[in-house]
């Protein structure tokens, strides 16, 4: 029987090896043993990208990708701080959505979800505004797989010496993230989308200094990141763990170590993402954005005339594959195909028959 593919943007499609991990025994959360578990994850995350372990520490929160962006605005956004939200796409706005929520000062800056960020509106408002302190933007908004310009949004930072807060839920572990260049204060992700461990559990990396120089300015209990880098020095952590889930987490982060890393991960996405394209427009689904603007991770496809959504995706669901619709005013236009996970060749060879089949009218 062929297995279930996962072609959305997470959860993933877990190997046998991970899946395995999660049969270890149980283990309470404040015992000596998860505890040495916890500071090997933090060490492995902080080493996924080595310009990132000697400056920047990990903690780990129990939660999604939403809530470790969430615990990162909230910490690391002083309230007498100021901040710009760069956004073209649903996840930049719900960034924009926590700072509201939260009562901080903010401004954003909104391009259309088919355009990439505005950076001309962003270097003019950093000029006029020395107000602002912290940056916020998207790297890889999933809302239309379009990987957008960190490296010049981050030089723009670094020149007004204003920090950047980044949403890398779905580009760590996949993407190129260059923390000093980019002026980054912290990025927010999760281990269950490029790194191929299991939904429940998050984390944040944040600069070193930040602990060591300023208070939090969290305006909430469970996601003050303050508390969690404390009682994380030594393993533990102040509320309940997911245990088993960073059992996955751990032997996930092995495995890609033993594959060479976010680079041989990198590479092994876009060899699958463009082989997809390619047999789609070779079937006439165009895409939804111009090629070179996408991610590794994501694409999004136009849906052909006289397709319906639900009934292409019914149709890869009887085939093992699991598509994801278009978000907001996308929802009934496109479809979207990520390749993270532990998908194989032959996995990939029946995906793609099945689209033939689908749309070789």
């Amino acid at each position: 029987m062929n297995r279930t593919i996962l072609l959305n943007p997470g959860p993933v499609t877990l190997s046998e090896r991970v899946r395995r991990s999660l049969l270890q025994p149980d283990l309470c959360h404040r015992e000596p043993e998860f505890a040495e578990l916890t500071l090997d994850i933090k060490a492995r995350l902080a080493a996924v990208y080595p310009a990132a372990a000697r400056d920047y520490t990990a903690v780990l929160l129990t939660g999604s990708g939403t809530c470790a962006v969430e615990a990162m605005l909230s910490t690391l956004v002083p309230p007498e701080g100021k901040v710009l939200v760069v956004s073209n796409g649903v996840y930049g706005e719900r960034m924009a959505a926590m700072i509201r929520a939260h009562g901080k000062p903010l401004q954003v800056i909104a391009s259309p979800w088919l355009e990439p960020m505005d950076l001309e509106e962003v270097a003019a408002c950093l000029n006029r505004d020395p107000a602002i302190t912290h940056v916020l933007a998207v790297h890889h908004e999933t809302t239309t797989g379009r990987l957008n310009d960190i490296a010049q949004l981050g030089r723009l930072c670094r020149r007004h010496q204003v920090a950047l807060l980044l949403d890398s839920v779905s580009s760590f572990g996949a993407e190129a993230i260059e923390f000093g260049d980019w002026n980054l204060e912290a990025c927010a992700a999760t281990g269950n989308k490029c790194l191929h461990g299991v939904p429940g559990m998050s984390f944040v990396l944040v600069k070193q200094a930040v602990f060591e120089t300023r208070p939090s300015a969290a305006n909430t209990v469970y996601l003050d990141l303050h508390r969690y880098h404390r009682e994380q020095a030594n393993g533990y952590s102040p509320f309940t763990q997911a245990v088993q889930v960073a059992y996955a987490l751990q032997e996930a982060l092995r495995e890609m170590e033993d594959a060479g890393g976010w680079m041989a991960r990198h590479g092994r996405y876009r060899q699958i993402s463009q082989r997809i394209l390619r047999s789609l427009q070779a079937l006439g689904v165009k895409p939804l954005l111009n090629p070179p603007d996408v991610s590794c991770v994501l694409s999004a496809f136009q849906l052909p005339p006289g397709s319906a959504y639900h009934a292409v995706h019914e149709q890869l669901k009887a085939s093992g594959f699991i598509i994801y619709a278009g978000q907001g005013k996308f929802n009934n236009e496109i479809f979207r195909i990520a390749n993270m996970g532990d998908i194989q060749d032959s996995d990939l060879d029946r995906l793609l028959a099945c689209c033939h089949d689908l749309f070789n009218n």
